[in-house]
């Protein structure tokens, strides 16, 4: 039978603990989460007479650790009913429900001792054949379980989640010296496609390959800050986006991380490594200790290098100057290197333009990154068994845009050598040797294909049939019509994918010609349609900008047109006689969720966060948004018997609250998606999965008939007309939300008919768009559309 992880255990309900508890129930694996009993009573519980021996009392921390899940922000759990699948214990009384799991994973202190202790009772109830792993952030795995029987070494591993478990992506695997090859690939494809993980596989090294490289890299920053006296300002602004790296940059990096973990990250590496130069880097800087012992430990104690200082109503960010060690005002930081890079697009543009200028920001730039190069080509074989592994882990676990290697081909591998060189560096021996051999970079990409620099050759990537790549397909010609907004590219096996690049993905004339060009293709040559990107978010609406300009010019034909044209196309893709899949991911928003609604079937990245949201301009949806909610209502309570009032009213209330899910499960609680819809996991699959239902469908598909929609009307109308009329008497609405309140359910409700009414789609498409037509003409409306795009939020006016 084959192996499967159908129920998990988790020793360890901290933070840590109970969020991979929580990631497990997210994607439907029952899970245990056990920890010690307390050893004394809360007051709370004193007052309620309970005794060491209460149930209540053995089990207290992790039935808080799961409560408090509901809590937390970002929040660990898809949706708050996830929580069901964990149950609390502790490792006394339930370490028995150990037999029933097919992983269990170890989350308590790191350290090494106690870590030890838990494993010998874990042995003495495991059963052969269930895995075994330890989320620890650097202990060695095989000093973990050197007591341990050879049975039990043979199914233990390293599992090194990153913190958040929901929303990073990096995961490391860190097999033992006697782990079973086939227990290692089970782990690498139950966590890329169950967890949605990426995966790599490190050695069994201090802080294995993410935490290394990065610890260093800040290490090397922060002697570069004190030997030349860089401010935090200074830091931050040149190890951030420009250099490829997270907003966070160093110092937001470390707050949020927290001080006292970097120290502990740090040492966990100066005591066990034995070159006297490597141990020198991870000789923490005083003052970074002087700060710990201070509480200074960052955003979890309130101020750390940053720290927000209250002023008024108002609450500004001060940052630390490390001669008076005192938090004061930050400093604007202006430099002629930065300047350039910012005006450079790209990152490989962004980084060279502030390597290749002539101030003291750019000399700050090389100076940290020739070393982060170096340690990464000299730690290759050490940490990992390839440069992709230590590229990946850069990228998933500390947002880089690129990896070491990869910005390495960036910057120019033979120039940014001989600089090095020319600063009196040594350069790892393979590195030269292979500039010597003749290869100019340690990547190459010949029609699509990717090989890498292995073992002094390239070595073709082994490529994963469930990651499919956009931007390969139009390298291998497979671009079927384009222009400037949108292309349809052949997926193969019969399914075209169309694809949004317009600038943010906004929905605009040039998309909306696409889809109907698209459909007109694939009616002819292809079997279904996706409709699916790979930008950073798949759509956040129509193009606001060009409605805004017709609005003020007061071209209402213009107007008209724009949001006929776009419900139009919307019921063509709706009727179409062949498969359509919307896989949509992270933002999608307004006319991104009109142009999904119309699908056969939406195929969701779990981390989309999907809404209806154009309240927040002062608008109501009109591409459809309103009538195709009503019309699943409609169609899903076929005994008109039944009262759609309160589903309505459900419907108004999302709408006029502007709702946005914080996943894709959520967007099925709030009524945006279907229970039929699919969420994939592992983002880098979902083209694939898409691709998959739509060949599914296309096999015996069947058109959807139009029918008719069932309206609450005129009483229905004044039910919710009622509701927003008290929420603006109690204050929480302005005059102008509750003018657009009263517009949305209008037709919400299906305009002025006797309720239990049948009307067809066009006549609430046409309700729909006389309301957003005459909300185009408010002043106000205008106001928060101007606020949504030179602000990027929504004004309440």
């Amino acid at each position: 039978m084959p192996r499967q992880i159908r129920h998990a255990a988790v020793i360890g309900s901290g933070v840590m603990g109970a969020s991979i508890a929580a990631h497990l129930a997210n994607v439907g694996v029952p899970c245990h989460l056990l920890d010690i009993v307390p050893t004394q009573l809360t007051k709370e519980e004193e007052a309620k007479g309970l005794t060491l021996k209460s149930v209540e009392v053995r089990n207290r921390l992790a039935v808080n650790a799961i409560n408090h899940l509901k809590k937390r922000r970002p929040a660990p759990l898809y949706v708050d009913e996830n929580s069901a699948l964990i149950t609390p214990g502790n490792i006394e009384d339930h370490i028995e429900r150990l037999k029933e799991v097919d992983w269990i994973i170890e989350v308590v202190v790191e350290n090494i001792t106690i870590k030890k202790q838990v494993y010998k009772q874990i042995e003495s109830v495991w059963q052969e054949g269930t895995i075994v792993s330890s989320n620890t952030s650097g202990i060695s795995i095989n000093a973990m379980v050197e007591e341990r029987s050879h049975s039990f070494k043979h199914y233990f591993l390293g599992t090194h989640f990153f913190n958040p478990p929901r929303y990073m992506k990096l995961l490391e695997i860190i097999p033992g010296q006697q782990t079973l090859p086939e227990v290692v690939s089970f782990m690498q494809e139950f966590c890329e496609k169950r967890l949605g993980k990426g995966v790599v596989i490190a050695k069994d090294t201090p802080n294995f390959i993410g935490n290394r490289i990065a610890t260093y890299g800040i290490l090397v920053t922060l002697r570069e800050m004190v030997e030349k006296g860089y401010t935090v300002e200074e830091i931050d602004n040149v190890t951030g986006p420009i250099m490829g790296r997270p907003k966070s940059a160093t110092f937001r990096t470390l707050d949020i991380v927290g001080l006292d973990t970097f120290l502990y990250v740090a040492n966990n590496v100066y005591e066990k490594v034995t070159d006297e130069g490597e141990k020198a880097v991870f000789d923490v800087p005083e003052f970074l200790r002087r700060m710990v012992a201070k509480g200074w430990l960052g955003e979890k104690t309130g101020q750390g290098f940053y720290k927000k200082i209250k002023n008024g109503n108002h609450k500004k960010i001060y940052s630390l100057n490390l001669e008076s060690m005192e938090h004061r005002p930050q400093q604007k930081v202006v430099g002629a290197s930065l300047e350039a890079a910012k005006l450079t697009k790209g990152t490989r543009g962004k980084l060279n333009a502030l390597l290749n200028g002539h101030d003291q920001y750019s000399e700050l730039a090389w100076n940290v990154l020739k070393y982060v190069l170096l340690y990464s080509a000299e730690k290759a074989g050490e940490i990992s068994d390839s440069i992709v592994e230590i590229d990946k882990a850069m990228k998933w676990g500390f947002s880089w845009e690129l990896g070491p290697f990869e910005t390495w081909d960036a910057i120019g591998l033979k120039k940014s050598v001989l600089r090095m060189e020319a600063d009196g560096l040594t350069v790892p021996k393979w590195v030269k040797d292979w500039i010597a051999a003749g290869n100019e970079s340690f990547y190459s990409k010949r029609q699509g294909t990717v090989f890498f620099s292995s073992n002094g050759q390239y070595k073709q990537l082994e490529e994963n049939p469930e990651v499919i790549s956009l931007q390969t397909l139009k390298e291998q010609n497979k671009v079927i019509k384009s222009n400037n907004g949108a292309s349809l590219l052949d997926l193969g096996d019969g399914i075209a994918c169309l694809e949004f690049h317009s600038p943010n993905n906004a929905i605009g004339a040039d998309i909306l010609l696409m889809v109907e060009q698209s459909l007109e293709e694939v009616r002819q040559n292809y079997e279904g349609l996706i409709i699916a990107n790979q930008g950073r978010n798949f759509c956040v609406g129509a193009n606001l900008m060009m409605l805004l300009m017709e609005a003020q010019d007061e071209e209402w034909d213009e107007v008209d047109y724009i949001i006929r044209k776009f419900q139009n196309t919307m019921s063509r893709l709706k009727q179409f006689e062949k498969p359509v899949i919307a896989a949509p991911h992270r933002m999608t928003l307004g006319g991104g969720v009109e142009i999904c609604l119309p699908a056969d079937r939406v195929v969701a990245s779990a981390e989309t966060y999907y809404g209806l949201v154009e309240v927040g301009v002062g608008l109501i949806p009109a591409g459809g948004g309103c009538k195709e909610l009503i019309s699943r209502l409609s169609g899903s309570i076929t005994n008109h018997q039944v009262d759609l009032q309160p589903f309505v009213n459900t419907i108004f209330e999302t709408i006029g609250t502007a709702k946005v899910s914080t996943s894709a499960p959520e967007a099925k609680k709030l009524g945006y998606m279907r229970d039929s819809d699919f969420v994939v996991y592992n983002h880098d699959h979902l083209i694939y999965e898409a691709k998959q239902i739509a060949m599914q469908l296309a096999q015996r598909y069947e058109t959807k008939p139009i029918n008719d929609i069932r309206v609450v009307g005129r009483e229905g109308k004044a039910v919710m007309q009622l509701g927003a009329y008290q929420m603006k008497l109690a204050g929480h609405i302005s005059d102008h939300d509750h003018l657009i309140a009263n517009k949305l359910a209008h037709v919400l409700a299906g305009g002025d008919v006797p309720a239990g009414t049948m009307v067809s789609e066009q006549y609430m498409l046409d309700l729909e768009r006389e309301a957003f037509l005459s909300l185009c003409g408010e002043p106000k409306t205008q106001q928060r559309m101007q606020h949504m795009l030179s602000k990027g939020k929504p004004l309440r006016n």
